[in-house]
């Protein structure tokens, strides 16, 4: 647990709250009992609910993983009271650890974010968290890019495995980042003391944010479904060109291997004696393949 007060204003923050954190909080403050299950109980879908002394709200914030390399839901519980902004999260949030850090070490930045109310500094928080989207949406156009240029550098067959890396990466930031239009809008409209007026059109503002992320994860989500359907494209003329190699080679060596076979057998065959019999009948299945590849050429088969 870590806190950070300034004034009448406390954040308290708890990583993977155990069952002493609970019991802290059921004992210092009065949050209604469902806020605080809910504030230990993984949640699949954000949500934001007002109760008579708190407002409780469950967002998800899209973490990269290194080594699966692709993006996943860290939750974020936060409980406001009239003076306390209490957060929680199992997973480590770098930006929210830094921005505590910040205010730790610095007692003008404790005055600018902690001098109004709970939900201001929210706001700060959630600015920090959306706006820290855009360099992981870096990260995936430069992935993007990379991927056209191997594409088109004739390693199709390699990037069939990066493409469904990159667009598994870019679903999972689409289903992080979507909901939390909702919780944002449900701010807003929530009527309560501990949301003052004042604060309303700065959260209108981050759905403004919220919008250009999602614009741009439609973006790069048109991209990725046109590179994967180039590359099928590339990979499947590849295909043809080497069944239609195959399937000549095959039509022109038939003629000799029938040829071949009806020499074999033990039947008296032509020039059976003769000193040079086995060039005149390989010369003469080289005439058939010959014959064979003009006759390819004339139909147009070539």
């Amino acid at each position: 647990m870590k806190e950070l007060a300034f004034k009448k204003i406390k954040w308290i923050d708890f990583e993977n709250p155990s069952a002493d954190d609970i019991l802290y909080l059921q004992e210092n403050f009065d949050i209604h009992p469902i806020a605080i299950e809910e504030f230990v109980t993984p949640t699949i879908r954000p949500k934001a609910t007002v109760y008579h002394n708190c407002i409780f709200l469950s967002i998800h914030i899209p973490l990269f993983n290194t080594e699966t390399r692709t993006t996943y839901p860290g939750e974020l519980d936060i409980v406001i009271t009239e003076d306390h902004l209490i957060t929680g999260h199992a997973e480590n949030i770098y930006q929210l650890d830094q921005f505590f850090r910040s205010l730790e070490d610095s007692e003008g930045k404790r005055r600018l974010y902690l001098s109004d109310t709970p939900v201001h500094l929210l706001y700060h928080l959630l600015q920090l968290l959306l706006e820290s989207c855009f360099p992981k949406l870096d990260h995936v156009v430069h992935n993007l890019n990379r991927v056209e240029d191997e594409i088109f550098r004739g390693h199709e067959k390699e990037m069939v495995i990066e493409i469904s890396i990159v667009k598994r990466d870019i679903l999972n930031f689409r289903r992080t980042l979507k909901p939390q239009r909702s919780v944002l809008e449900s701010l807003i409209q929530m009527d309560t003391p501990l949301v003052p007026a004042d604060i309303k059109p700065y959260f209108q503002d981050l759905i403004g944010t919220n919008i250009r992320l999602w614009n741009t994860l439609e973006s790069t989500k048109e991209t990725i479904e046109s590179l994967e359907e180039t590359n099928n494209s590339l990979l499947s003329n590849k295909l043809d060109l080497t069944m239609k190699v195959l399937t000549i080679f095959s039509a022109i060596m038939l003629p000799m291997t029938v040829y071949s076979n009806i020499m074999s057998m033990s039947a008296q065959i032509p020039l059976g004696n003769a000193p040079h019999a086995f060039w005149v009948h390989v010369s003469i299945m080289l005439l058939i393949s010959l014959f064979t590849i003009i006759l390819f050429k004339v139909k147009k088969w070539l």
